[in-house]
């Protein structure tokens, strides 16, 4: 199948996802979720779907379990939504992207502070 069609298709599943999570669930352990991408297998008969979930750990523990609960609902959706002759089956995968790239913010702001003070010490004595 082309790659050109299965990035389409996953991009639009990407937008019909977000939505769904958005606006039609109604399950109140899902939270602040961020659909980042989706994956589909060259034939699209799978695809997973990956989510960054933020919160405490028990919201994140609990959004995970409302998310994975409504995966057959979100499915039929998609299925009714995007015309394929296959309906993919869909799976959650977890995206520690945005958590990564919020600790190396962290450092980077912690080296830069260092090196300020070694540039003025005699400032804090």
């Amino acid at each position: 199948m082309s790659q050109l069609r299965v990035e389409k298709v996953q991009e639009l599943m990407k937008q019909e996802i977000s939505q769904i999570i958005l606006q039609e669930l109604k399950d109140p352990r899902i939270g602040f979720v961020t659909v980042t991408s989706v994956e589909c297998t060259g034939d699209l008969r799978e695809a997973k779907i990956y989510v960054s979930l933020m919160g405490s750990e028990q919201q994140v523990k609990d959004c995970w379990a409302g998310l994975t609960s409504s995966l057959g609902f979100i499915r039929r959706e998609i299925g009714k939504r995007i015309r394929l002759r296959f309906t993919p089956e869909l799976s959650f995968a977890l995206d520690k992207s945005l958590d990564y790239s919020a600790h190396i913010q962290e450092l980077l702001i912690k080296i830069k502070a260092d090196e300020e003070e070694k540039a003025n010490p005699t400032e804090e004595q």
